[in-house]
């Protein structure tokens, strides 16, 4: 009977993870405009940082291991297999959906419109960073041969999409990033991502066929199948299934619009709804299912119509959201800490300088090197920000599996065992991807905040410096007097540019009421025109000028808001009239002639 009172209690691990993912995104949620659009934090950074802290290596909310299905640490092959297939099946998840939005977000035949600019980015500029990278690589990590750096350099020589949405998204791109720049870096993420294949495959294909344990073939065979099944049937083969499908649906959506057959919520959703498909049928026939979700995308906004729909919908950015989110929550608690550490491949104080590097050499000297050619890039400045942001992160990691993979099958015995020669290869793709993809997201998510900060500190010190210097130097830089806070007068101009008004400012404690109203009093006004300004006093001819080019500013905006029927009201009634009424006319006699004006003094 007890048992029947006792709290059921299922702390599975379902229930774990869906609990800790709705409050950190509900709780992420509350802050999520401070933390992005006033401190300028990625969203990957911050979820990469809290899967650190509640994955295995911090609280342990977040338990991959667990959710393998394999036996624990007696069955350490299953656990390490399955939970790559997991990562690699999520990673190309939320590649595919945000591709296909990448390309939605183009406008109409950008790609073809563009071409000359992209060529030039996929072409030398991919080349440049694949080199670079690879030579970095074999320099620190001491892979078997240059042919290993180089698999290991293709992996991360693509762009991120995810992460550079970062950039090209919010109050930060809207104030600083040409709106053609944007457009340039989504096109470049999106379609350079899907570009990896043929840098990857050179090496591997190499790798296979001329290595010391090469099986039969030479780099003939290599080569052949180089083009004919890494250029054919993933890549060409993929950009044609691509835009079809893309073309297809939306005629189909157009269609069913027409006739009022879909209603807004399914069309908002169609895009979201064509990137599994894509993703799903080009898995099913093995091609590159990332390229393929790219020109689908674009393909399917070719004239713009699909984007202008939705373009103040906000469910592709909530599901792209969501999708970073739970991507880097999953990646912190599951990239292998431990082993950048510990590991008999690259020590650590060889990690950290090939990481700082690649940062800086894989894409900054080759963009700086082909912006003059490329017209969405205008200046030096510019140049060196595309080149900076070029971050690692879901794609290096989807093509890290990719490469584990093709060694499992095509490179190791039948008991899975990798040859000799390949050995290590996993190992240091592993370790030198995940490094490099951290350091990525955690010196790219930094960037924009650290920048502002070194932008504004020294500005901000040296208004605060000589705010108090001034309180303590007396009025206008004049000797203090002995009294110990002082009233500083400055120009500033008025809102509409037309000359100055003289305001005042005190610095100090507040004043009594009397010292108060004489601070705040205006100067006086002259007490006609036709007395001399020099009798007035120095200073006064300025202070004039300036009433004058108020007052006139005022008239003018006052004429121009008033109704235009052909008449004219010089004063207006109320007090909301700008022009002063003019004065009464006397009804008696004519006006008397004026006195004689006094002549100015000539000194």
């Amino acid at each position: 009977m007890a048992d029947i009172w006792a709290v059921p209690l299922a702390s599975t691990d379902f229930n774990i993870v869906v609990s800790f993912l709705g409050g950190f995104v509900s709780l992420f949620g509350l802050v999520s405009y401070l933390l992005k659009e006033n401190y300028y934090l990625s969203e990957a950074l911050i979820s990469l940082l809290i899967g650190v802290a509640f994955g295995p290596h911090g609280a342990n909310f977040i338990r991959p291991d667990a959710y393998t299905g394999c036996s624990g640490v007696t069955d350490v092959a299953c656990t390490e297999d399955r939970l790559a297939g997991i990562t690699l099946n999520f990673s190309r998840l939320v590649l595919g959906v945000q591709l296909v939005i990448a390309g939605v977000q183009l406008p109409s035949k950008y790609l073809w419109r563009e071409h000359k600019s992209l060529l030039l980015l996929l072409g030398p500029g991919m080349i440049g960073m694949w080199l670079a990278t690879s030579l970095l690589v074999f320099a620190f990590a001491g892979t078997h041969s240059f042919l290993h750096a180089l698999a290991v350099g293709a992996c991360v020589t693509p762009t991120d999409p995810v992460l550079s949405a970062v950039i090209v998204k919010g109050k930060f791109a809207d104030h600083n990033i040409p709106k053609e720049l944007q457009n340039l870096i989504v096109a470049e993420s999106g379609a350079n991502d899907g570009l990896g294949y043929p840098f990857l495959f050179f090496a591997l294909y190499l790798i296979k066929f001329v290595g010391s344990g090469a099986t039969s073939g030479g780099a003939g065979e290599a080569m052949g199948l180089w083009f004919a099944y890494t250029w054919g049937y993933t890549i060409i083969l993929s950009i044609i299934y691509g835009a079809v499908v893309g073309l297809l649906a939306k005629e189909l959506l157009r269609w069913a619009v027409k006739r009022n057959y879909v209603d807004r919520e399914s069309f908002i959703v169609s895009a979201i709804s064509l990137a599994l498909f894509v993703l799903g049928t080009c898995g099913l026939i093995g091609t590159d299912d990332v390229l393929a979700c790219f020109i689908a995308g674009n393909a399917f906004t070719w004239d713009d119509w699909f984007r202008l729909e939705t373009l103040d919908d906000s469910l592709q950015p909530t599901i792209d959201m969501l999708l970073n989110v739970s991507i880097f929550l999953w990646y912190g608690a599951y990239i292998p800490w431990t082993e950048f550490r510990h590991n008999s491949i690259i020590p650590l104080y060889k990690l950290v300088p090939l990481g700082v590097l690649v940062l800086l050499v894989r894409r900054l000297p080759w963009i700086f090197g082909l912006h003059r050619w490329i017209h969405q890039i205008t200046g030096t400045h510019q140049a060196l920000f595309v080149g900076f942001f070029g971050p690692i992160g879901v794609s290096a990691v989807f093509y890290l599996f990719i490469t584990l993979e093709f060694i499992e099958k095509f490179l190791s015995d039948e008991e899975g065992n990798p040859r000799d020669d390949v050995a290590h290869l996993g190992a240091t793709v592993k370790i030198v991807v995940w490094f490099l993809a951290v350091c990525s997201v955690v010196v790219h998510g930094l960037s924009i905040p650290l920048g502002k900060i070194g932008y504004l500190a020294p500005r901000t010190l040296s208004r605060v410096l000589t705010e108090t210097s001034m309180s303590t130097s007396g009025d206008l830089g004049g000797p203090n007097n002995g009294s110990t806070f002082s009233t500083i007068a400055r120009w500033f101009p008025s809102g509409n540019g037309a000359g100055g008004v003289a305001t005042e400012r005190v610095i100090g404690p507040p004043m009594s009421t009397s010292a108060t109203s004489e601070v705040s009093k205006p100067p006086p006004m002259p007490p006609s025109s036709d007395v001399p300004l020099d009798a007035l006093g120095p200073g006064a001819a300025p202070r004039q000028e300036a009433r004058n080019a108020v007052r006139e500013t005022q008239i003018r905006f006052h004429d121009e808001l008033e109704p235009r029927n052909g008449t004219r009201k010089e004063g207006g009634s109320g007090s909301s009239s700008l022009r002063p009424s003019p004065s009464p006319k006397p009804s008696q006699s004519p006006r008397p002639p004026p006195s004689p004006k006094p002549s100015p003094n000539p000194n």
